[in-house]
């Protein structure tokens, strides 16, 4: 297949372009850049650095993709932005690559949508077949799960760990880790149950459902200590999944702050 180039648009020597790419009027593709097969830039665009785009991703006018991440400590380095295959940025978008202080790389995976005026910030972890509503923002270092739905102008601070299948509400700042397949509401952000809806579209089983219920209600009830709970619900439930997924995240989170529901209840 061969590509489409308007004329009004630059592309810089250097760059790679695939099979099939369409680049539409006034968008600019820098020297550092790879475009995938099938990517489309539909207008007014830009896609710069050393950035990588997979293949059939769709990119909207007024995107800024690639430009230099807003970290003070960026001294310039060759960091890197890589997006998955099948990834649809809207318009106003905002992608920075990653820093020296954080691994070099910010990633996005496959099959994503972000939607009109996102940011994604240095260094973050973007898992796939993640929603990425209106105007939601990530600060730098965020690591979000597959399956992650953020709500418009919903955001997290640095570091914040978002776990898979996780729902985020509108207008919703994320401070804490939040757990796979919870739901989390309010400034700042209260552990509001679990994504039952989301759980159910995507066909999880009816047991395992029931099951991480209990799980849920165990972990997070105000008898014990966080951890005793924690151990109690693995033992109950040895092989189920989703149950194991959110232990395995309390305890891997355990140098890390947890988003909590309202009750108060405290880790010690």
């Amino acid at each position: 297949m061969s590509s489409s180039i308007h004329p009004t648009a630059i592309v810089e020597d250097g760059a790679t372009i695939g099979a099939g790419v369409t680049i539409g009027p006034f968008c600019i593709v820098g020297a550092d850049s790879t475009l995938g097969e099938g990517v489309e830039l539909v207008s007014h665009s830009v896609v710069t650095g050393h950035t990588a785009i997979g293949a059939r991703s769709k990119i909207f006018p007024f995107a800024s993709i690639g430009h230099r991440p807003q970290d003070l400590k960026y001294a310039g380095e060759p960091s890197r932005l890589e997006i998955g295959a099948d990834v649809t940025i809207r318009e106003h978008v905002t992608i920075n690559p990653g820093t020296a202080g954080g691994g070099m790389i910010t990633r996005v995976g496959d099959k994503c949508l972000v939607m009109i005026g996102a940011h994604i910030g240095h260094d973050c972890i973007i898992g796939s077949n993640v929603i990425l509503s209106n105007n939601v923002t990530f600060a730098g270092h965020c690591h979000v799960d597959d399956y992650v739905v953020m709500s418009g102008y919903s955001g997290a601070t640095q570091f914040v760990h978002i776990g898979a299948h996780a729902f985020v509400g509108g207008l919703t700042k994320v401070e804490k880790d939040l757990i796979p397949y919870g739901t989390a509401v309010g400034n700042p952000a209260e552990l509001s149950g679990l994504n039952l809806v989301g759980l159910k579209r995507r066909g999880f089983d009816r047991e395992a459902i029931h099951n991480l219920r209990t799980a849920y209600r165990m972990i997070f009830a105000l008898e014990g200590t966080l951890r005793e709970r924690v151990d109690d619900a693995a033992a109950i439930f040895p092989k189920d999944q989703l149950v194991q997924d959110v232990v395995k995240f309390i305890v891997g989170a355990k140098d890390h702050p947890l988003t909590l529901p309202r009750n108060g209840h405290s880790e010690e």
